[in-house]
């Protein structure tokens, strides 16, 4: 769905006709868009937000069911792709990871696959949008060229990536967090816990 959203956006010119109808350029806006492209963005843009939906009550369910019957997960593995752990990090140092370069932020808590997309798009966008060729022109002084230079269509793609890295990074660092605190309760109560132990519940008495 996100490279059909990339193409389709990009082929439409919906980012290029945001721009024009930022800077009030409303004629312009209507002008560039393409209109059989942005009638095809419209149900797979409506189909990613009702099966969103759909796969977060699901998921929601699925968590209920597993926090009642305390199922086991996987904490280690080595794979291809390399060794794999849970481990307790910094939710602001994924953020800073991320906001520094998209990818770092997932490979500071292992999501090797995450942290290759995000980082292999970011890519695709700085390149076509010639991003970094205008930053050299600016430091240079030559703000014009600069202005000149940058592909705009690919260049809103770019805080939208920028964006979802951070965002992708802090929400699975805050929720690897948890994991990782109840695999160490699950731990300690299998290893250390006496099982005659029980907390007694106390009744209590209204006061006059």
């Amino acid at each position: 769905m996100f490279i059909w959203e990339v193409i389709v956006n990009y082929n439409a010119k919906i980012n290029l006709a945001m721009i024009h109808s930022f800077c009030g350029e409303i004629d312009q806006a209507k002008e560039v868009l393409d209109i059989r492209w942005m009638l095809m963005y419209i149900p797979v843009y409506l189909f990613g937000i009702w099966d969103s939906y759909r796969t977060s009550v699901d998921m929601n369910k699925v968590f209920i069911l597993a926090e009642r019957e305390n199922a086991p997960f996987n904490t280690f593995s080595i794979d291809a792709l390399g060794i794999n752990y849970l481990d307790k990090r910094n939710p602001v140092m994924s953020i800073m990871w991320s906001l520094f370069m998209p990818g770092l932020g997932q490979l500071h808590i292992h999501r090797i696959l995450s942290a290759f997309f995000s980082l292999t798009w970011t890519i695709i966008f700085l390149y076509y949008s010639k991003a970094l060729i205008a930053i050299q022109y600016l430091f240079q002084g030559n703000i014009a060229y600069s202005t000149k230079v940058i592909d705009r269509q690919w260049l809103l793609f770019v805080p939208s990536m920028w964006g979802f890295a951070v965002y992708d990074s802090y929400v699975n660092t805050v929720e690897n967090n948890k994991l990782y605190e109840t695999e160490q309760k699950n731990y300690l109560i299998q290893n250390f816990q006496n099982p005659a132990f029980k907390i007694k519940k106390r009744k209590l008495v209204d006061r006059p």
